[in-house]
């Protein structure tokens, strides 16, 4: 793609704007690369469209020092405001398009546009969800095994899905309850002949009628599901399991490397294929946690750092440049600096 002539053109009425560093996203491993490159030194803004798995949690779990009874709209407000607190842009905008050019990605937003040294992409995935009627996410229906098992143990639990995944973690459950049904909802099975020797060894339920109705309770919990054949079932709450649907297509666009089903590959510190793009969290291979997340985006703050911070010098620059002159430290941009200054002093009022 070619590159804008001119990166302080103006879009939709709004100057461009220039950062070291570019968050896409602003889930857990999105902000949490944005404090790390932030707090190293260097100008960064997250592009936050809003939404995500995260906000989606009703409570938080498995996040040392954060009480279960934070939501997760709380626990990124806060993120947001220390970001804010330390110099970093929160802008609520899309980013529909990325192009790059020589030594720079030019973002293209609902609200205007802005460039970039390097850029991170955060976007995540989106679970793949069956069709209504289905409990209130949170209150019923969970996405995540890691995180949710435990408020199940010795309840009534169910799976949705009709493939390995969904058989799998159904077994899985066994380790926490000894009630567990797996619901095909009117499907087929679309496992292996493997998983199906497995589920018959293990006192898993399999219910293959559709599910007609869904009964909560004054609190708004789970407490049945009405089933085509006119039976009722008591549950406490259950997964869903019909895959991911990978927010990649920012991405795609770059020419990142992805997997077959759609993460995109990095390495140990969420470089990506493409030089200066790195991807971070749900977007990427593994576990899909918070603290996984929180994780990734500190390493990949800290490998942007590295890769844009000014000293020590090399060799090769001394020889070319000459020393360096104790005018052009600290190697800080002045923008951060100005804001740790007053962050420091507000510290110690």
């Amino acid at each position: 793609m070619t590159a804008p002539t001119d990166p302080t053109r103006q879009t939709d009425s709004t100057a461009t704007s220039r950062y070291e560093v570019a968050v896409v996203g602003g889930g857990p491993a999105g902000l949490t690369t944005a404090l790390y490159a932030t707090r190293l030194g260097h100008e960064t803004a997250v592009f936050d469209r809003g939404g995500g798995r995260a906000a989606m949690m009703q409570e938080t779990h498995n996040v040392i020092g954060t009480p279960e009874s934070v939501s997760g709209n709380e626990f990124l407000e806060t993120a947001i405001d220390q970001l804010r607190s330390y110099g970093a842009d929160y802008r609520r905008e899309f980013v529909t398009g990325i192009d790059r050019g020589e030594g720079s990605f030019y973002l293209k937003t609902t609200e205007g546009s802005a460039v970039a040294d390097r850029v991170v992409l955060a976007t995540g995935f989106s679970d793949g969800r069956p069709e209504p009627p289905l409990p209130r996410t949170g209150r019923g229906l969970h996405y995540c095994l890691h995180c949710d098992a435990y408020m199940f143990v010795d309840e009534s639990v169910y799976v949705m899905g009709n493939g390995d995944s969904a058989a799998t973690v159904a077994m899985l459950m066994l380790n926490f309850t000894d009630d567990v049904d797996l619901l095909l909802r009117g499907d087929d099975p679309d496992w292996s002949d493997e998983t199906d020797v497995l589920l018959e060894h293990h006192p898993v339920d399999i219910v293959r009628e559709e599910v007609t109705g869904v009964r909560n309770g004054e609190d708004g919990w789970l407490e049945a599901l009405e089933f085509a054949d006119g039976s009722v079932r008591d549950y406490r709450g259950g997964f869903a399991m019909y895959g991911s649907d990978y927010n990649n297509d920012l991405a795609a666009s770059l020419g990142a490397d992805r997997t077959e089903d759609g993460a995109v590959v990095v390495d140990d510190h969420g470089r990506t294929s493409v030089d200066g793009l790195y991807a971070v969290g749900d977007l990427t291979p593994g576990h899909n946690q918070v603290p996984v997340a929180m994780g990734q985006g500190a390493k990949a703050g800290i490998a942007i750092h590295k890769s844009l911070r000014e000293f020590p010098k090399s060799i090769a620059e001394l020889e070319a440049e000459g020393a360096v002159d104790p005018q052009d430290v600290p190697g800080i941009a002045p923008a951060v600096r100005q804001q740790a200054n007053a962050h420091s002093s507000a510290e110690g009022d």
